[in-house]
């Protein structure tokens, strides 16, 4: 189904901090329906200190993050309806198992959460049914993944999407966030390989291993 087409995000003159560390100062980009933006950069730099901020996690110091031109802050309910995020943790309940955290996730973002197309294609078959606390990190990572590509949400953000995916599952990946992107939908991810995302819209933040401004390139790829 085509996802509503006049979506954006935008976040003007951020500033990052880890306690009383300066990760990142005077931040800004925007990103549209449609688009992708992928954040690369070195660890620690703050690239899930900037995810966490986009996503109204962690709140904002200095600057401002927008939801179709409105800042967040005002109007979280109507920006967290649009939005799907997967972070490290995999936000699910350690005591149900795999298939019943999906299904209570489709239920409750008002969808059938693709649960017959995404259990197999992530490799999930085998512990679909196994509580979540028993899988590895890599099982509970595809769960996450599962979740948010499931969700029907217009934007998704991702930290770190591809990591313990084989090739098969990262090219598997890229096309459905190509798809994603062809019916009107918004990507944000961190990622420290190639995305195989369409180059027409993939944007890319280079986020440096100091505190500077951050500039985004449409277009650019990382070399």
């Amino acid at each position: 189904m085509p996802l509503k087409n006049d979506n954006s995000l935008a976040w003007q003159s951020l500033a990052l901090w880890r306690g009383d560390r300066c990760l990142q100062i005077n931040l800004n980009g925007s990103l549209s329906a449609g688009q992708a933006i992928t954040l690369r950069g070195p660890n620690g730099c703050g690239k899930t200190t900037l995810i966490r901020t986009l996503c109204g996690l962690s709140e904002t110091t200095e600057g401002e993050v927008l939801w179709n031109g409105t800042p967040i802050r005002g109007q979280r309910s109507v920006f967290y309806a649009a939005l799907a995020y997967g972070g490290h943790r995999a936000g699910s309940k350690d005591e149900l198992t795999a298939r019943e955290n999906l299904r209570f996730a489709a239920e409750f973002a008002g969808t059938d959460g693709e649960l017959d197309t995404l259990i197999p294609a992530l490799a999930l078959s085998v512990c679909a049914d196994l509580p979540v606390g028993s899988l590895s990190a890599g099982q509970r990572r595809r769960v996450t993944l599962a979740r948010v590509l499931g969700s029907g949400k217009p934007l998704w953000v991702l930290d770190e999407p591809f990591t313990n995916l084989d090739k098969a599952g990262r090219h598997w990946l890229a096309q459905r966030f190509n798809a994603h992107l062809s019916a009107g939908g918004m990507l944000l991810i961190a990622a420290h390989q190639d995305t195989g995302i369409d180059p027409a819209r993939e944007q890319i933040i280079e986020l440096s291993g100091e505190p500077a401004r951050a500039e985004l390139t449409a277009g650019a790829r990382a070399s």
